[in-house]
């Protein structure tokens, strides 16, 4: 039952945001503007969000490669 409800949900937000994109070519300049700075928002959001999973995900799949290990010893005076 709860999935059902969210899908509703979901629907009645992405109803409102049609209307809302509908209606925004006879909106007033503040209101566009708005708009403008919550979609710029949500995207940086998501962007930063795709980031970190695929820095995440490519960190795993691919481990570092560590190379030869020397031994450093004291050096000897001239």
């Amino acid at each position: 039952m709860a999935a059902s409800d969210l899908v509703q949900e979901l629907h009645s937000i992405g109803d409102r945001l049609l209307l809302k994109l509908q209606r925004l070519p006879q909106a007033e300049p503040v209101e566009i503007l708005a708009f403008s700075v919550l979609v710029v928002f949500t995207a940086t959001v998501v962007l930063l969000l795709l980031i970190a999973c695929g820095f995440c995900c490519c960190q795993y799949c691919c481990p570092r490669r560590r190379g030869r290990r020397t031994q450093v010893g004291p050096m000897t005076p001239l």
